[in-house]
């Protein structure tokens, strides 16, 4: 049968609570004042009955514990509770030890049972090591330290920007009303006849769908025509703005 697990309060499990009290009352975890735990202890367990909660039958078991070991501690001869002590404090020491652990090992989850490990330090001499010979070295510097000459710039250099065509769409916005005042209704294809240059397609593209967002023009369904907005503005009245 699987074990159940009590969870009282923030304390998950008597082991817990036994170093949170510990660390609460600045108690040393190797050398623990046995007397002072078991009252702080039963104090815990008594206010935990007085508010109607379910106590768990280990930390139960674990007052019983803490009370033999004080009881044993008062008899003449306390070898048998110097043990017990003993095997108290190396539990609670192996407890305390784990959850500083499942601390460091929260902060690296990174998502399902993924962890990440901090990078490891390489020891390593920085110590350039390499001999050159002299003469290498010497031509090594010469050639830093002469200053290469530039290429002089010419004016072939600027063609590339300089001959660039640049088509604006305020230009291919009246090419396209004027298509549609000579012919009513136009193919989209043939607003594209004759461009080889891509800066002319693009600002015809932009200009049609500038004309459409301001309703002047609407499109066939199938997008192979254009022509003007009746319900928009007559002809006349484009010609005449």
């Amino acid at each position: 049968m699987e074990q159940i697990s009590f969870k009282l309060d923030v304390f998950e499990g008597p082991l817990d609570l036994l170093l949170h009290l510990i660390g609460k009352h600045k108690l040393n975890i190797n050398d623990i004042p046995i007397s002072e735990l078991v009252e702080q202890y039963l104090s815990y367990i008594d206010s935990m009955a007085e508010q109607n909660m379910d106590i768990a039958g280990e930390f139960l078991e674990m007052a019983a514990r803490l009370i033999y070991i004080k009881t044993v501690s008062l008899l003449p001869q306390h070898k048998e509770a110097e043990e017990l002590k003993k095997e108290l404090q190396g539990k609670l020491i192996e407890y305390s030890l784990c959850k500083k652990a499942a601390e460091l090992l929260k902060e690296r989850y990174i998502g399902n049972v993924i962890t990440v490990r901090n990078q490891m330090k390489i020891d390593f001499d920085s110590t350039y090591a390499v001999i050159h010979d002299p003469n290498v070295l010497r031509e090594t510097y010469l050639n830093i330290s002469v200053k290469k000459e530039e290429a002089p710039v010419t004016f072939s250099s600027f063609n590339a920007i300089v001959s660039h065509k640049i088509v604006s769409v305020t230009s291919k916005i009246l090419f396209v009303l004027r298509k549609l005042y000579a012919h009513g209704t136009y193919h989209m294809d043939m607003l594209f006849n004759g461009m080889t240059d891509r800066s002319e397609r693009v600002a015809t593209f932009l200009a049609i769908l500038e004309l459409t967002k301001s309703g002047r023009v609407v499109l066939s369904e199938d997008n192979s025509e254009i022509y003007f907005n009746r319900q928009h503005r007559k002809p006349s009245e484009e010609l005449i703005s």
